[in-house]
């Protein structure tokens, strides 16, 4: 959420950014609310101010003997009390009205930050590894598992419906290696600590992210008001949720290999073969809490994470910035992975990087507090996919299929296959 004060110094600036997210102005209509709230504080403060006055000057009135006077004033304190009696729940909602405005308002991104429209207008940073050639035409991932017999969409459909998946015998066990060889890199090597988090959560949880209230449909929500999780990042980000926490202690970095639940609201006729669009998924998830010295160093660091693993499974990937108007609500800036599919001769998403700067910390009153300051600072946060699991293992599949239509094991996932080398039908 954006600092109001900051709008009201800047409110050029702020639809300036909107318009580069391809967003309407706001400023005015956030002002004029902002306004209306601190107008009406300002007339319960002058009114409370008076009522209390005004009881005073009746017992005044009272022991001189104008009986007049005192009357008179008796019939103001009514009136102001009448006031006071409905102004404070015409503040509450007219506070609520500001905030759930402020909600809905993107982050503002950075200044080095690609200006477009589309992932079209997207810049790419860097390519790693060169796509495999084949001496025979590549198969898509969903063609390679049924011919193997352990990728099965029909008796998914008869359990689930679209968008689901089951996996059987050495692709199942493939999916959970990806799983635990990922989260083993981040914890021994990169420095992240392990968290196992609900992947049910409440509004605030939700909201703390900026999933809520803006993007309600994209999720799965339970008979009981809670929410299945569509990535770690919501748990894993409300963990220093209205903490402040020492300056001393950030970076916070933590990770988590959870199952994820979307409802792809947006994806209409979009990926609808196979598995690289799911509404369940596995995905290992990387969140760093800092300060705002740190933040963009950090995201460095972050998405050289993700690059890592992908860099120890052989699979060629590129790295780009994502411009203005394909970043994510919460984002700053944004680095994707997107790793080589060769069935379908293109790059596509594996991972997400994100700075969210203040963003997120406003939303849940995350601080921290420097030595020898007073008043404490609002935390810095980024999350990071490290790495999708389904799709890592859709690119697996692809970049290792054999001419015979088997798939060679990565040697790093070897040790968690029990040293198979090969799956085959």
């Amino acid at each position: 959420m954006l600092d109001i004060k900051w709008i009201r110094e800047n409110p050029q600036k702020l639809d300036e950014a909107l318009a580069k997210r391809n967003a309407e102005p706001q400023a005015e209509k956030l002002i004029a609310l902002d306004l209306e709230r601190r107008n009406h504080v300002s007339h319960v403060q002058v009114a409370q101010e008076r009522r209390n006055a005004a009881s005073k000057e009746i017992a005044q009135a009272m022991a001189s003997g104008d009986t007049e006077r005192a009357e008179a004033l008796k019939s103001e304190v009514a009136e102001l009390k009448t006031f006071l009696s409905t102004a404070e729940t015409k503040g509450k909602d007219l506070t609520a009205a500001l905030d759930d405005a402020l909600s809905r308002i993107p982050n503002i991104p950075l200044d080095d930050v690609p200006v477009g429209r589309d992932e079209k207008d997207n810049v790419e940073r860097y390519k790693v590894g060169t796509p495999p050639s084949f001496p025979f035409e590549p198969k898509q991932h969903f063609e390679i598992g049924e011919k193997l017999g352990q990728m099965d969409f029909d008796r998914a459909v008869k359990l689930s419906g679209a968008r689901f998946t089951v996996l059987s015998g050495q692709l199942a066990r493939l999916e959970r290696a990806l799983g635990q060889f990922m989260i083993d890199v981040h914890t021994l090597e990169h420095g992240y600590r392990e968290v196992s988090v609900p992947v049910l959560v409440r509004d605030s949880a939700l909201f703390g992210t900026a999933q809520l209230p803006k993007f309600a449909e994209d999720l799965f929500e339970t008979t009981d008001g809670r929410w299945l999780i569509p990535t770690a990042e919501v748990p894993l980000t409300n963990l220093v949720a209205g903490d402040i926490l020492d300056a001393k202690k950030l970076p916070i970095r933590v990770t988590a290999l959870t199952p994820c639940f979307r409802s792809e609201a947006g994806a209409a006729g979009r990926d609808t073969r196979g598995m690289l669009r799911q509404h369940q998924f596995w995905k290992v998830e990387m969140v760093s809490i800092t300060d705002e010295d740190s933040s963009l160093d950090e995201l460095e660091r972050m998405t050289g994470c993700a690059e890592d693993i992908l860099k120890r499974l052989g699979l060629p990937f590129r790295t780009i910035t994502l411009c203005t108007g394909d970043m994510g609500f919460s984002s700053r800036k944004t680095y994707d992975l997107e790793v080589w599919l060769p069935g379908q001769n293109t790059y596509r998403e594996i991972s997400s990087c994100s700075v969210c700067g203040d963003f997120q910390a406003r939303r849940m009153n995350a601080r921290y507090r420097k030595e020898g300051e007073k008043s404490p600072r609002f935390v810095h946060t980024l999350n990071g996919s490290g790495v999708a699991v389904g799709r890592c293992l859709i690119a697996v599949m692809e970049n290792y299929q054999q001419k015979d239509g088997s798939v060679v094991i990565p040697e790093v996932l070897r040790p968690y296959m029990g040293g198979l080398e090969r799956i085959e039908a």
